[in-house]
């Protein structure tokens, strides 16, 4: 006797009747097939359920992953920018420190100030929890720093145009001529260095710049500036000292008489001596110092008004001579 079964319907085949009676399931076996049934059901669900999971992206995930990729990019055009940006700094520091600061003779700054960065290792902790934080944090270091750098720039520039202000009258001040008529330039004795001394005849350091003349030819100021000495001085005899401020101050040593006096303003070329033989001299000459920021610098450097550009290269060579000073 077989079962035959179309869909939720049972027949049982009867060999006496040779027939198919149709036959009832019992409760346990309806409640077996529906059990069946829910359980495939069931792993089908699942198995989708985990497929969209691992497979596919929820709306708000693929919402955050194209967030996170437009937020990679704007990282990635601002780390460019702040490159370039960089390197116009370096651009500039770079002519500020060996163009502009040499021209107006301003001091230098170090580059341990400019390129300084931020001290403490707790600055950044706080972006240490947010998404790609490792990129958020370089990237805001590497800001900071542009920042600081860009100020001291910011600060050099404006010292550099208050110098640029102030050029005209320290071109006025700085000196830039001979200290007396010496276009030929035959009245130069001796010039600045190592010399020998003329009384010890040993070698001896010489500070200044020797210029034979007679007596009473008349000695210029350099530069505009006050009479701040006015008198003798031990070594340099009867003696005047100018202030041309901005750091700079002349000598003239071994004068005959004064044109001046102490607290006096004074213009370039304008007469404050004549030529003598005071102090410890070996003929009537003038003794001329150039003193820039209470050092001692060579005269030779300070006749760029005075001189041709061959009379200047002439006047350097001539400077050059090792010969036996006159005070």
């Amino acid at each position: 006797m077989g079962i035959f079964r179309s869909r939720k319907t049972y027949y049982l085949y009867n060999p006496k009747t040779l027939e198919y009676e149709r036959v009832y399931p019992s409760g346990k076996e309806r409640f077996l097939i529906v059990l069946r049934k829910l359980s495939l059901g069931l792993l089908i669900g699942i198995g989708v359920f985990f497929t969209f999971i691992y497979v596919f992206d929820s709306p708000m995930e693929a919402l955050l992953r194209k967030e996170n990729r437009l937020l990679q990019t704007q990282y990635d055009l601002l780390l460019k920018e702040l490159g370039r940006a960089t390197d116009v700094l370096e651009d500039l520091q770079e002519r500020d420190e060996h163009l502009y600061r040499a021209i107006f003779h301003a001091d230098s700054i170090p580059m341990s100030i400019r390129k300084s960065g931020f001290g403490g290792s707790n600055r950044y902790e706080h972006l240490k929890g947010l998404t790609n934080s490792d990129l958020v944090v370089e990237t805001t270091k590497r800001m900071d720093i542009l920042k600081k750098q860009l100020y001291i720039q910011s600060n050099s520039l404006e010292e550099l145009i208050a110098l640029g202000k102030d050029m005209e009258s320290k071109i006025r001040c700085i000196p830039a001529i001979q200290p007396v008529a010496n276009k030929d330039l035959k009245r130069m004795a001796s010039g600045y260095g190592m010399r020998i001394d003329p009384v010890y005849h040993i070698p001896k350091f010489h500070s200044g710049m020797d210029f034979s003349a007679n007596i009473g030819t008349e000695i210029y100021a350099t530069g505009d500036g006050m009479v701040i000495q006015a008198s003798w001085k031990q070594g340099y005899g009867n003696c005047v000292i100018i202030d041309h401020g901005y750091d700079y101050r002349t000598l003239y040593g071994h004068i005959d008489k004064y044109k001046v006096r102490v607290g006096q303003k004074v213009l370039r070329g304008e007469i404050i001596a004549t030529v003598g033989n005071t102090g410890k001299s070996k003929g009537p000459h003038l003794h001329y110092e150039v003193i820039y920021k209470g050092r001692h610098d060579n005269p030779a450097n300070y006749y760029f008004q005075d001189l041709s550009p061959e009379e200047y290269d002439r006047m350097l060579q001539m400077a050059e001579n090792h010969g036996q000073v006159m005070d």
